[in-house]
């Protein structure tokens, strides 16, 4: 419980930091823009052949009389959707961490040093980073898209599919969420996606308690947007917890003054 407070506090750390640097604030939110205008193009077209989609899916249903038919198709459609925004949400992310690489990285940079030490970076090229961002994107949808799949399966179930169901598929998605806004940190340390994957499996309550609530204002039309720079902003001050620095710091700064943290990477003696 105490991880998932400290997950949400992360969140609300990151907007108040974008808050007080209004110019960060703008320029973070320019590739989240152009995300967006892709991505409600294609809830529009999804929104638009759901129907069709739900009766080439269930041939079964098509001499069945009302109102099982419609019951039937009705509810693979609200499915076919909801897995739809859902998917959207965590590939929302990916695509605008891809298309803003140069934008959130300069943005995590300059949390990193208010925080008083940001790590010097892997020394790769432009190119080579963005090649390394979209596999380990690919790396974590996939996983994802995985989940998603089981999840609108067994949404079919009564009752429990349509309650316990997503309410699970929500902090699911949350975790996912979490590992793609960390990945401009976790990169800038060196720290390949399986380790980062490992990394927040160990404090599972701080990567849900930081990404559920993002996940469930994403669904809200325009609000990832506003709430994108502040995400990474709020991310990249959860790495430093994850690996240990914000103590580090914390412990090693004297009034007004603040030495450099340990170096990057996971703690040993929590992982």
């Amino acid at each position: 419980m105490r991880d998932l407070v400290a997950g949400t506090g992360y969140l609300g750390k990151g907007q108040r930091w974008v808050a007080r640097h209004g110019r960060w604030w703008g320029f973070g939110m320019i590739p989240a823009l152009i995300a967006l205008v892709l991505y409600a193009g294609a809830l529009v077209a999804l929104a638009f052949f759901a129907g069709d989609l739900a009766a080439w899916a269930t041939p079964f249903a098509d001499g069945w009389g009302a109102p099982w038919q419609g019951l039937l198709r009705g509810l693979f459609v609200a499915l076919l959707f909801a897995g739809g925004l859902l998917l959207s949400v965590l590939t929302f992310t990916a695509v605008t961490l891809l298309i803003g690489d140069p934008f959130y990285e300069s943005l995590s940079e300059k949390v990193e040093e208010s925080e008083g030490d940001c790590p010097p970076g892997t020394g790769m090229s432009f190119w080579r980073e963005l090649w390394v961002s979209l596999r380990d994107s690919v790396h974590v949808l996939v996983r994802a898209a995985g989940f998603g799949l089981l999840f609108f399966v067994l949404g079919f179930l009564p009752v429990v599919g349509q309650t316990v169901v997503p309410a699970i598929g929500f902090c699911v998605s949350g975790f996912f969420l979490t590992v793609e806004l960390t990945s401009v940190a976790m990169q800038r340390r060196g720290i390949p996606v399986r380790e980062r994957l490992r990394m927040l499996r160990g404090r599972k309550g701080l990567a849900v308690g930081f990404g559920t609530p993002l996940v469930l204002l994403f669904l809200v039309p325009f609000v990832a947007v506003f709430l994108m720079p502040g995400a990474v902003a709020g991310a990249t001050l959860l790495v430093r917890d994850l690996t240990g620095e914000n103590e580090g710091t914390e412990a090693a700064e004297g009034p007004g003054e603040a030495t450099a943290a340990p170096p990057s990477g996971p703690s040993p003696a929590r992982w």
